[in-house]
Parts: structure tokens; sequence; C-alpha cells
């Protein structure tokens, strides 16, 4: 079974920024065309910087590490069976070449470059690299997570200490929630001292590991865009569960994910966004 060590994950970083200098800030810049062309919605697009990037991530990496499954984003969503395979292959990477797509097309320097290892459908590896500030945040499992900027020092990072629910700053992606769940979160969400959306999970990930913000709440978990993410924030020494309590796998697509600074702060968030009770209504045991 492959062990990833810090090192093996520098040089992932190394090919993540190597490929967004190449093949997306020039597109992002203009000094290379980028066409966007709309996938499931208005929302969800792709650019040619998405896709030139995936291929010369997916190539490297299986230089690297021969036989190895790559699941990028956009090959996936032409053959989307490849997702069952994360669970039994023996190595997996798993890669979203542009985080925040529809971002970086309207020109919005909030887009990110998302990596995950996976061993046997458990994540042993995530890197997140932010093109426009050349800054990366890693973790390997078992090994903490830090961030690394173009300094090239190691600098550890920890998520948030805990506060009450009243003093949380939350990432809150609700858009995805479906009916009645969504108006409940929605009601509820005052509950918090803020709620936001970045429209980027890459930076959001960065921002909860590094204790910037106390919460993240997401519905749709496709694995490029959680997967990366999810362990930096284990490593950093957050909890994170769905919302029934069982335990993240970057092969479930569905089931929501609640991340906060540790398991009592999660139960407290949930409690306190999925009431029914309208607020200041009396509540009963």
């Amino acid at each position: 079974m492959k062990t990833f060590t810090r090192h093996d994950a520098v040089i992932a970083g190394k090919i993540l920024a190597e490929v967004a200098r190449a093949e997306i800030m020039p597109r992002f810049n203009g000094s290379l065309a980028s066409s966007t062309r709309e996938k499931s919605s208005t929302f969800d697009v792709v650019t040619d910087a998405d896709e030139a990037a995936e291929r010369e991530i997916a190539q490297r990496l299986l230089q690297l590490y021969p036989g190895a499954l790559v699941i990028g984003e956009e090959a996936a969503g032409r053959d989307p069976g490849v997702l069952s395979r994360i669970a039994t292959a023996d190595l997996a990477f798993i890669i979203d070449p542009i985080d925040g797509t529809k971002n970086f097309s309207c020109g919005v320097p909030l887009f990110g470059v998302m990596l995950a290892a996976t061993v046997r459908g458990e994540v042993v590896m995530g890197v997140i690299h932010d093109p426009v500030c050349d800054d990366t945040s890693f973790a390997v499992r078992g090994g903490g997570a830090w961030r690394q900027g173009a300094d090239m020092i190691d600098k550890e990072i920890k998520v948030a200490l805990p506060v009450p629910v009243n003093q949380m700053h939350v990432v809150a992606g609700t858009n995805f929630l479906p009916q009645p769940m969504r108006s409940t979160v929605i009601r509820n969400l005052p509950k918090v001292a803020m709620n936001f959306w970045m429209r980027c999970a890459a930076h959001e990930y960065r921002m909860a590991a590094a204790g910037h913000c106390h919460a993240l709440l997401y519905y749709k978990l496709m694995p490029w865009d959680h997967a990366a993410g999810w362990l930096i924030h284990k490593e950093a020494g957050g909890y994170s569960a769905h919302f029934d309590g069982s335990p993240y796998k970057p092969d479930h697509l569905t089931g929501g994910l609640i991340c906060a600074p540790d398991q009592s702060s999660w139960g407290l968030l949930r409690a306190a966004l999925f009431s029914d009770a309208p607020e200041g209504a009396p509540t009963t045991d």
C-alpha cells in the first residue's frame, strides 16, 4: 500500500503550481484565449483552462505513478462510472483543475486547483493550490496540515478554537439543498454570527483549515470538490461528518457535510441549523 509523505505532497503541489502558471493564469490574464461553455447550468461551466490543466496534471501524475487511477472533473463528466472505482482502486488521484470556474470565467481572482490521493477509498493526501497568490495548502494522512507560500517556508495550520454557535462564522452552501431542508437551514442561519459563500470550495476549505472561519456546510459532494479539502481540514484538527453523523468518504456523493472545529461544535451547529422550531419559540425535552 502506497504511503504518502510530506515530500510526496510537496512534489504534487509543485505540479499543480507549474501547471497553473502554464495553463491557467495565462488564460485568466488574457495572454491566452479561453472560451467558456455551459455544462449542466449557467453556473456549472467549463473553460479551455480547465481542460488543458486537467490533461497536463493527469499526464504528469501518471509519469510518477504508472497505473494509478486518475479521475478529473472534466473527464468524469464524460464517464461518470469512473467514480465507482474510487472505493477499490489501489491508488487514485482526484483532480479539480479549477475549482471556482464560474469565478475564473467572470474575472474574479478566487479559484483554486485541488488534488486528492486515495488508497482503497481512504483519502491519504490533499493539496490545494491558489494560482493567484502562488500559495499551497497540504495534508497527508496522520502527518498534519500546513501551507507554503512563495517563501517556500512550511507553516502549520490549525482550525479555529471552538466558540458558541452565535459567534460562529460559517460557509453555508445552501444552493444545492433540497426543499424543505433548504428553507429550514436558511431560516436558522441568523443563529450564527456570519454566513457567506465564496463559490469556491478550494478557498473555503483553506480558510476553515487555517482558522479563518469556524464551519462549512455543503450538500453536493462531488469528490473533486471535497476530498482534498476534507483531509486538510481534518489534519488541521477539525471534525466533520455527514448530516446524519456518519463519516465522509470520497465516493459518497450525497448526505451533506458539516466541518467544524470539534465534534461538540459540529453537534451544536447541526442542531441549530436543522431545528424546525422558529427562532425564539419555546422548546420541550
